[in-house]
């Protein structure tokens, strides 16, 4: 507008189409900024124990596993949750295992490796499959120490990619497949994972809402976690969604371990008799019922030609 001299039709057109592109723009990311309040609640008693996860996609071809090893020391999270995740990594990781007895882990070569480590109480962990067999995510049923139970879903889906998928489909298909598992789930309940989409985009808004989840970056900020080494271009894809007992006491990033995400770490609180968050659900229009389900049935018949062994 400035520097442009000859003010054309098409320069105006130009213009004013890029400004409603903001304006539009600005409106769907609004709510994940600290302009925007939510919910905040107080523990309002000592006898309320804090639980923390760190969740990380380590990147299978990363070799620096005492980075990691490390921070968790630091930190000393009550659960980790890695992603890529492969056999080094397993061996690497056999190092914390005093400190978390309680684990399960699904070490895959194909850059969909799991790994769960708990120092809480578990009563179980299974790994489901949901769209498909080589594709794992994991379902763990949780005490804390002052004995409240809840249930942890760590999820990786495939991101669409030239090198990965040509489209959503497998991505959009597990975490709907996911969502509906956890509409059924009694109690408190936590899904966190590399979503490989941003917590603004469809898929992830349709799961949020087919789960009847809050997004914890609502009114925190965009707690970016991708590219861990390009600060501009980073961007929220680990993402973390709770039920509405569940309160936020910390969300935020913790330092590089030499992959390309970020570590994502959370320390929060379980209050069940709480309900100041119960206003911040959205839930599944008609129309949007019938997204989720053609999604969900479109990515069990992908059929997806995935390597078992991932090349770098």
């Amino acid at each position: 507008i400035v520097f442009v001299e000859e003010k054309s039709f098409l320069f105006g057109a130009f213009v004013l189409t890029h400004a409603v592109f903001i304006c539009v723009n600005a409106i769907i990311l609004l709510p994940y900024t600290r302009f925007y309040g939510n919910a905040r609640a107080i523990k309002g008693s000592n006898h309320i124990k804090s639980i923390s996860i760190i969740s990380v996609n380590v990147y299978q071809f990363n070799n620096q596993y005492e980075k990691l090893i490390d921070l968790v020391r630091e930190i000393k999270p009550d659960v980790l949750l890695t992603y890529e995740s492969n056999q080094d990594w397993d061996n690497a990781l056999t190092e914390i295992e005093k400190e978390y007895p309680n684990f399960k882990k699904v070490p895959l070569e194909n850059t969909y490796g799991i790994h769960f480590y708990s120092k809480l109480t578990t009563k179980s962990a299974y790994v489901n499959y949901f769209v498909s067999d080589d594709i794992p995510s994991i379902e763990a049923s949780l005490v804390t120490e002052d004995g409240q139970s809840f249930t942890l879903f760590g999820v990786h889906p495939p991101p669409p990619s030239p090198t990965e998928e040509e489209n959503s489909n497998e991505r959009d298909g597990e975490l709907l497949s996911v969502a509906k598992k956890v509409k059924k789930t009694i109690g408190p309940t936590i899904v966190v994972g590399d979503f490989n989409t941003v917590a603004w985009a469809k898929s992830s808004v349709l799961f949020r809402k087919t789960a009847e989840l809050i997004d914890p970056r609502i009114g925190r900020g965009f707690v970016s976690t991708y590219h861990a080494k390009y600060r501009i271009l980073r961007f929220p894809i680990d993402l973390f969604f709770h039920s509405t007992d569940i309160f936020i006491e910390e969300f935020r990033t913790l330092a590089p371990i030499g992959s390309d995400h970020l570590p994502l770490y959370c320390k929060f609180f379980i209050h069940q008799t709480n309900d100041i968050q119960e206003d911040e659900l959205e839930t599944l229009e008609k129309e949007e019922k019938e997204d989720v389900q053609e999604m969900i049935k479109d990515g069990i018949e992908e059929q997806s030609d995935r390597p078992q062994i991932a090349k770098e």
